[in-house]
């Protein structure tokens, strides 16, 4: 392919040196002429080992040519990559102003490109900024229209420093949010040599998909450090802590607990969460992310409570008290807790779940069931359609097979909402899942 990137930068510099490796052209553009001289001198912008000489290579195999024009890197080329800095604001925000240039500057060129282009944006930018920021820019500036006269693409980078051109090479995934299906399978073309499953999805799960991965990263370091040091506040080597954690692939490294939804319950987990960061207040010793694990749990809760509250409806049904489907344990169940909001502001509620209903007549949960929740079990009943019919707003609970069928087929004239994730789609008018 023919491509120009915009911003010889960190990420600009090893794609150009990465593509040109494969045999494609690529015009690379930058405002800093200090940058194009080096580049067109088959040298490196920036420290990063294996970049120079594959730069060098390029150039002298005629593959790469660096500009500050870039009316004349459009022309020239069929694929665009954005790839200039978006540096924070003093208020955190994303500063967008090298981004918006670019994209004024790829207007203004493809006005006068009677050929179809791809704009692929690889900066980082937060969910809603290429439909709201480069999209318009791109249209104004040129007179055209995306999706019609040319292509636009998010196509997030996962390239760390130090490892940058191996990372190139062998990445995880690479993923492509398209504007239209045009625009993804052009950008696709780039990268069938890769060893990589490639990923299609909108434009906003792209977008987002970058800072959730950068996000849980930083999560990752800041988790080990903290269990580092009240591990060895502990007389013990957190490194071997987390080493055995870490071979666990079934639970801890997995998908399994990675699943947006409802507020965690159980005889395990809150009571272990709050023991270790008790301790850890004992020793002394700092947990700012571990300490805000119950808070946050806690606010999912009060989510729930906030969406369905503000439907204006007083009868509720709730399907499932216990944390999860196949057990009638209710020790810190989420679900108990929003049930038990509901009644304190007068609520009209039903509650359905068969584990919990044959638990208050037979075995080891009845006790508790009795003594600490009695009402709640008064407000039980056993006919599933019973408690259906008496709402005005359905809570699906938890992941009961049962359930699935109210979220399949909505009642009519009735609301549900679904905290578990059973639901295909995102919000509708009538159906709601908390987290999509």
């Amino acid at each position: 392919m023919r491509v120009s990137i915009f911003g010889l930068g960190y990420v600009g510099a090893v794609c150009t040196a990465s593509l040109a490796q494969r045999g494609h052209h690529v015009v690379g553009v930058d405002v800093s002429p200090i940058k194009i001289d080096l580049i067109n001198s088959g040298r490196s912008p920036i420290v990063e080992p294996g970049l120079e000489e594959l730069l060098r290579s390029g150039r002298e195999n005629g593959f790469i040519n660096g500009v500050t024009d870039g009316h004349i890197a459009v022309q020239e080329s069929e694929l665009s990559m954005i790839c200039v800095g978006t540096p924070s604001k003093p208020n955190g925000d994303l500063d967008l102003q090298f981004v918006e240039k670019v994209c004024s500057d790829i207007g203004n060129a493809l006005k006068d490109k009677g050929d179809w282009h791809l704009v692929a944006v690889r900066s980082t930018v937060l969910p809603g900024t290429v439909r709201e920021v480069v999209i318009p820019a791109l249209e104004k500036a040129s007179g055209k229209r995306a999706g019609v006269d040319f292509g636009v693409c998010v196509n997030p980078e996962f390239l760390r420093e130090s490892t940058a051109i191996k990372d190139y090479d062998h990445p995880p995934m690479t993923v492509i949010g398209e504007l239209d299906e045009r625009s993804g399978e052009f950008l696709a073309r780039i990268y069938q040599d890769l060893d990589a499953p490639i990923i299609r999805k909108p434009i906003e799960v792209a977008e987002m998909i970058k800072y959730t991965c950068n996000i849980w990263h930083a999560t990752k370091v800041s988790f080990a450090n903290e269990i580092g040091n009240i591990a060895k506040s502990m007389g013990v080597d957190g490194r071997d802590v987390m080493d055995v954690v870490c071979q666990d692939k079934k639970l801890n490294i997995s998908r399994y607990y990675m699943r947006p939804g409802f507020a965690f319950g159980g005889s395990c987990l809150p009571k272990d969460v709050r023991a270790l960061t008790y301790r850890a207040n004992q020793m002394d010793v700092k947990h700012p992310l571990l300490s805000s694990i119950m808070s946050s749990n806690n606010e999912q809760v009060a989510h729930a409570f906030k969406i369905l509250t503000g439907y204006g409806c007083r009868k509720v049904s709730m399907l499932g008290l216990s944390f999860k489907s196949n057990t009638d344990d209710l020790r810190e169940s989420p679900l108990v807790e929003l049930a038990e909001m509901l009644i304190g502001k007068g609520y009209d509620l039903q509650i359905f779940d068969r584990n919990v209903d044959y638990a208050r007549t037979h075995g080891a949960n009845r006790e508790y069931i009795n003594q600490k929740i009695p009402h709640l079990s008064n407000l039980m009943h056993s006919d599933l359609r019973g408690v259906i019919d008496h709402a005005d707003v359905i809570v699906v609970g938890n992941n009961d097979e049962l359930f699935e069928t109210v979220i399949s087929e909505v009642p009519e004239g009735k609301r549900v909402i679904d905290l578990v994730g059973f639901m295909k789609t995102t919000s509708t008018e009538v159906l709601e899942g908390i987290c999509w």
